[in-house]
């Protein structure tokens, strides 16, 4: 986020558009321009850099990492996308830690996102990185723009998967990662 006072003055002025006596929120631009730098850092980020540290391994089975929770905002409507993100991936010589998965996640989770594109950029970035055999990623997601506004469905959940080599053609592989993430919560 390089230029914090456009926003803040942006906002001022749907304020002022809202409420010309906004006085009790007079601090409210900077501090929606400082959540905006927070919600949308993925703009600032390279997954390149963000995944810095691979270990050579022998492992070749399925690796997942599961409810991984995340923010994101709908491109459409600049509301929440508040969801979980599962991630696995067959290693090809080298691994990575787990917590660079989830960063990755968040990497592309802070931009206005589309949940059908975050789900792809999560392994496309993922298989890049790793030269894995194959890298899955399922997110379930709740987008705002549906359980608070318009059509005011709560209970409504956006169901998104993207499967890469192994993982896309081998179906008993397939369903193993599918079978996993789809547990309660463990």
């Amino acid at each position: 986020m390089n230029d914090i006072k456009n926003i803040e003055e942006s906002v001022r002025q749907i304020l002022n558009t809202l409420d010309p006596n906004f006085g009790e929120m007079e601090k409210t631009p900077a501090r929606v321009a400082k959540v905006c730098g927070e919600l949308f850092s993925g703009y600032g980020q390279d997954p390149a850099k963000v995944v810095n540290a691979f270990y050579n391994s022998e492992m070749n089975e399925l690796v997942i990492l599961k409810n991984i929770d995340f923010e994101s905002c709908c491109e459409h409507h600049m509301v929440p996308i508040v969801g979980v993100a599962s991630v696995g991936y067959v290693p090809r010589g080298k691994i990575v830690g787990a917590s660079k998965i989830v960063r990755i996640v968040d990497c592309f989770a802070h931009k206005l996102q589309l949940q059908e594109r975050l789900t792809m950029e999560i392994a496309q970035c993922l298989e890049t990185l790793l030269d894995s055999l194959g890298v899955a990623v399922l997110i379930v997601a709740e987008h705002f723009c549906i359980s608070h506004c318009g059509v005011k469905k709560p209970h409504a959940r956006l169901v998104t998967r993207y499967f890469t080599g192994i993982l896309k053609d081998n179906y008993q592989l397939r369903m193993e990662f599918l079978q996993e993430v789809m547990e309660k919560r463990t």
